[in-house]
């Protein structure tokens, strides 16, 4: 990465990591111990910082929208539509339209057929999202694929040409970036496949800030399985140590990321459901033990719970200050009433967009830790876990 310019950070926010270095070792006669390390950061790193604190903003989160293709066809299915490029660009086109979105919305997740995609009237969907002072994100990752000598798990591609790509993203109006890889609690998950998906993430999040996008860090931990919470505590405990020391390896700055982690719930088919305060108590451990306070967001996704869930649970984490913006990065959490709501039909399109503010608001009044489920729909309380598939 370029050498641009430093960020200075002291010992105590980066020797939990388990980084070995011979700074700070105390010379002979010294009555002190002043440790400090520079970390190389990209010409790019003020705007880093200011993006990821205007996306980290009270009372807002991300909207996701990075679906591929084959995975918006299937949503598009649900209603009964072809999965055609003109029924995606009407959906999302839906999505980013929606009058008033940035009072609760900061940073909206785009697939990259989106990102270059217009309205039928010839907006610019980033345009459109700038208009709302929300921020423009990509999706950069290339999926998914088996991970040789591991225990049946997967690993994250895409790193090949991640660059240029970045580049190219950046000039075309998107300000971050997500890449998500899966850690899988019934396959183990094999030491192999923690230090690959850390190693990715970390080489991902390097490349990303030397380009100019804030990367979102996301390694899910899968809820397929009958394990109980603290089994998810344990491993997710794992998974961050690894992505942090890797993300210190890779002289990434810490104040110009965000993380999008699992909330540590038990396996989908255990026996036992915790409640909001439960989770809640479990997830903000795990964060604590191991995010350090200089990143700003923790944009949690909602791995499957349904809409009303995944707000209960993120109000429980905001009921007493935190050290970062503990918010939402939702998917279906915030599109499952839309989608069912729209039809398809361009007669819905406004009655599906005041669905689309009531979800919002609903998270942006859960980040401010003021929102109660009174009221609320019976669709919005359906979950929505899908085996392998939480996202």
């Amino acid at each position: 990465m370029a050498c641009a310019s430093f960020v200075k950070l002291n010992a105590a926010s980066s020797s939990w990591t388990g980084q070995k270095s011979s700074f700070g070792k105390r010379s002979p006669g010294s009555s002190t111990r002043r440790v400090s390390f520079s970390i190389r950061a990209s010409s790019y790193s003020d705007e880093l910082v200011q993006t990821a604190k205007l996306i980290a903003s009270p009372g807002r989160g991300i909207l996701a929208i990075d679906e591929s293709n084959a995975t918006c066809g299937k949503r598009l299915a649900s209603i009964g539509l072809d999965n055609t490029e003109t029924n995606r660009q009407a959906y999302r086109q839906l999505l980013l339209t929606t009058p008033g979105l940035g009072e609760y919305i900061s940073g909206a997740i785009l697939f990259e057929e989106t990102l270059y995609q217009s309205t039928t009237d010839g907006r610019k969907f980033v345009d459109c999202l700038r208009d709302e002072n929300i921020v423009p994100g990509i999706k950069v990752d290339k999926g998914l694929v088996p991970l040789p000598g591991s225990n049946n798990e997967s690993w994250c591609q895409g790193l090949d040409g991640l660059a240029s790509r970045s580049a190219e993203y950046y000039k075309q109006g998107a300000r971050f970036a997500k890449w998500r890889t899966v850690v899988s609690i019934p396959c183990g998950p094999s030491a192999l496949a923690v230090k690959e998906a850390a190693w990715g993430l970390a080489r991902y999040a390097a490349i990303s800030q030397d380009n100019g996008l804030v990367p979102i860090v996301e390694p899910e931990i899968l809820l397929d399985g009958d394990h109980p919470i603290d089994r998810t505590l344990e491993v997710a405990e794992n998974v961050w140590a690894e992505v942090f020391y890797y993300l210190a390896e890779n002289n990434v700055v810490f104040e110009g990321i965000l993380l999008k982690p699992s909330m540590v719930t038990p396996g989908a088919e255990h026996k036992e459901k915790a409640s909001p305060d439960t989770i809640a108590k479990y997830t903000l451990t795990m964060l604590k033990r191991r995010v350090p306070p200089a990143v700003p967001g923790i944009m949690f996704l909602s791995g499957g719970q349904s809409e009303v869930q995944a707000t209960l649970n993120l109000n429980a984490m905001n009921q007493s200050p935190n050290p970062w913006h503990v918010s939402f990065s939702y998917a279906r959490a915030l599109q499952n009433t839309v989608l069912k709501t729209w039809q398809g039909r361009p007669e819905n399109v406004e009655a599906a967009q005041k669905s689309l503010l009531v979800r919002a608001k609903a998270n942006s009044l859960a980040q401010l830790g003021r929102y109660s489920a009174e009221g609320e729909s019976e669709e919005a309380k359906k979950g929505m876990f899908v085996k392998g598939y939480t996202y």
